[in-house]
């Protein structure tokens, strides 16, 4: 292999001209002949020993050329890559600049290369840091979620449905008299108040008594996800079959001692302004970090390829689907249930995309130019952790993740990266 030529091409892409030698060539026809003639058949010969020259004085020595190509070519770029120091980042275009079998078979690759990073400043950031203070109603909203779960359900006998019920219910809706899809249920849970349904509709309900047979009349919203639906006023029969009611307890030492481990409300109320100056200081601490990043980002000067867009976008939808999948639900029914098309998720997440990648670059140019890079020993940390957050052996970890090994210490040096950006960093 020889690297007759290097040319750097406009939008991040490198044009190589690459030589195989004519042995190696050679070499490569005579294995496309050896896979070909088995399904070549003429006249006075049997079928798989038809001799190469006489394949080639019908058909023409082109014939052999795709596979021998194929043979050959892989090889040959991997070793140009290497030779040139160039970092691609998608598949190459190929393209035949000379083929004669007996000479130095000659191709082109252009292929789109990882863009250079012109860094701003990027030590000592200023970034401002958001306050942390626990307010008494926040205190108060998480005491109520708390009596809210330890509440008792009462099934009443008699009276109307309030707000904050779960009523059973059976409804059949229709449009102009038509009934439509979804529209109709039996022995249906619904909490009044919880917005679950149409606006309007649970409203409707309130006051109503075991028993009541009701038509509810709602409008769909104008930008409702079904668009044949989208506007329409409808009529929904509904009866009303049961009605439960919450009971909560009064917020008292008795209930402290019922829903946590403390004796008396006053230290649950202190437990709960921990937890709450807890989690407010991990998210101030994430929103300086991405503050700092974005700084660092922003003044940097780089050009996406769209190949690593589209590369991005086709990672987040396939993130998408995994986590959908993991809900009982599929990317197919959610795109019937919105109405989306593939070609739109895809045009929605183009923006988050090149954000994704410009990140990553920046990051990247960053780590290099400050020799971050994650040690053996940030790895064994890393999959000490993972085994203990899965409940796993260490060893089993590594076993699952030795294919990822490389990747993971990628993801280690910027999360590094990062740590070194916000370290240098002041609060404004």
């Amino acid at each position: 292999m020889k690297v007759l030529k290097t040319e750097q091409k406009e939008n991040n892409k490198m044009y190589l001209e690459i030589e195989v030698g004519a042995e190696v060539f050679k070499d490569s026809m005579m294995k496309s002949y050896r896979k070909n003639v088995k399904s070549i058949a003429i006249p006075g010969f049997r079928k798989g020993k038809v001799p190469k020259q006489i394949i080639e004085k019908l058909y023409g020595e082109e014939v052999f050329y795709d596979d021998a190509i194929n043979y050959c070519c892989p090889d040959a770029y991997d070793e140009a890559v290497k030779e040139t120091g160039i970092d691609p980042v998608e598949m190459p275009k190929i393209d035949i600049v000379t083929i004669k079998e007996g000479e130095p078979f000659v191709f082109s690759a252009t292929v789109t290369v990882r863009p250079e990073v012109t860094l701003g400043q990027y030590k000592g950031i200023e970034a401002e840091k958001p306050a942390v203070v626990v307010s008494d109603e926040e205190i108060d909203n998480e005491i109520a979620k708390m009596r809210d779960n330890a509440a008792s359900i009462e099934t009443l006998e008699e009276g109307k449905a309030e707000k904050g019920d779960t009523v059973t219910l059976d409804f059949d809706g229709s449009v102009d008299g038509v009934p439509f899809d979804g529209g109709k249920a039996e022995n249906f849970r619904l909490e009044l108040g919880s917005g679950q349904f149409i606006p309007g509709f649970e409203d409707q309900l309130v006051g109503q008594e075991i028993g009541a047979d009701i038509d509810v009349n709602v409008t769909f919203p104008e930008d409702y996800h079904a668009a044949e639906l989208a506007g329409k006023a409808a009529v929904f029969k509904c009866k009303i079959h049961a009605i439960e009611r919450k009971n909560l307890p009064e917020v008292d030492d008795e209930f402290a001692k019922d829903v946590s481990e403390f004796d008396t409300l006053a230290e649950l109320r202190q437990n709960v302004t921990e937890n709450l100056l807890h989690a407010k200081e991990h998210e101030a601490e994430h929103k300086f970090e991405d503050t700092v990043v974005d700084a660092v980002v922003a003044g940097a000067s780089v050009d996406v390829p769209q190949c690593m867009i589209d590369q991005q976008v086709e990672r987040q939808i396939q993130d998408m689907s995994y986590r959908m999948q993991s809900q009982g639900l599929t990317i197919e029914k959610y795109m019937s249930y919105t109405g989306l098309t593939m070609d739109n998720i895809r045009e929605q997440m183009k923006e988050s995309a090149q954000t994704n990648v410009r990140r990553s670059l920046v990051l990247e140019a960053v780590a290099k130019a400050e020799n971050i890079e994650a040690s053996d020993e940030d790895l064994e940390a890393e999959y000490a952790k993972m085994a203990e957050a899965y409940k796993m052996e260490v060893d089993k970890v590594k076993e699952i993740m030795s294919a990822n090994a490389e990747d993971l210490k990628v993801d280690l040096a910027i999360s590094k990266t990062v740590k070194f950006l916000v370290d240098s960093a002041t609060v404004k």
